[in-house]
C-alpha cells in the first residue's frame, strides 16, 4: 500500500497563510507599540525622579515676604526667609558680617548664603572662599552668634556644617543656587547693596 502525499496548498490558500502571518506580526508590532508608548507618558507624567535629600537639611516652609525698613532679629542661626530689607545684598564674598535683612532678600532671588563663625582660622575661612569663589549666586560672610562653624542657608532651607571639609558643602551649594525653593528664581544677585572684597 502506497503512502498519501498531503495535497499541495493551492496559490490562493498559500498567499492567505501569508496574510494571516503578516497580520499577526503587525498587530504584535502595534500592540508592543502602545504599551511601550504608555509607559513613557506614565513615567514623564510623574516626572523626574527627585534627587536623594541631602543628610541633614532642615526645611522652613511657608516663610512670609513682605519688605520691612527695620532690622531684623539676629538668632544663632541665619533667617532661611521671612521679612526683608526691598534692597538685596549683592552676591560675593564679605570679610565683615552683611545685613541679614539684605541677604534675605538674596536668598529670595535664589542666592545661597554660607555664613562661617568669625574666629574659623584663616586657612578655613579661605577653604571656604575656594569652595564658592566665581559662583554667582553665593553670599558668603562672617556671623557672630553663629551656633555651627558654618551654616549653609537658602530660602527656607538650611544645613549645619561641623566642618570645612564636609563634602555636602559642594553639594549644598549646587543644588540650592537658584534652587527648588527658590520664589523669585532669575531676578538678580547685583546692583543691590555691598561691596565684596571677591
Amino acid at each position: 500500500m502506497g503512502t498519501r502525499r498531503k495535497p499541495r496548498k493551492s496559490k490562493k490558500e498559500s498567499e492567505q497563510s501569508k496574510n494571516q502571518w503578516r497580520t499577526i506580526l503587525i498587530g504584535s508590532a502595534i500592540v508592543v507599540g502602545i504599551i511601550g508608548l504608555g509607559y513613557l507618558l506614565f513615567t514623564n507624567l510623574q516626572g523626574p525622579t527627585p534627587p536623594e535629600p541631602i543628610a541633614g537639611v532642615v526645611d522652613h516652609e511657608h516663610q512670609e515676604r513682605d519688605h520691612v525698613d527695620h532690622e531684623v532679629e539676629a538668632g544663632d542661626l541665619p533667617p532661611v526667609g521671612g521679612e526683608h530689607n526691598p534692597t538685596w545684598q549683592n552676591c560675593g564674598i564679605y570679610d565683615e558680617p552683611v545685613n541679614i535683612e539684605n541677604a534675605v532678600h538674596s536668598l529670595e532671588h535664589g542666592a545661597m548664603w554660607l555664613t562661617y563663625q568669625p574666629d574659623l582660622t584663616e586657612e578655613k575661612i579661605n577653604g571656604l572662599r575656594d569652595a564658592v569663589r566665581g559662583e554667582d549666586y553665593v553670599i558668603m560672610s562672617p556671623y557672630p552668634g553663629l551656633k555651627s562653624p558654618v551654616v549653609l542657608t537658602a530660602w527656607e532651607t538650611q544645613l549645619e556644617l561641623d566642618s570645612i571639609e564636609d563634602e555636602r558643602l559642594a553639594e549644598f551649594v549646587d543644588r540650592y543656587q537658584q534652587g527648588p525653593t527658590t520664589p523669585e528664581r532669575g531676578a538678580t544677585c547685583q546692583g543691590g547693596v555691598g561691596t565684596p572684597i571677591q
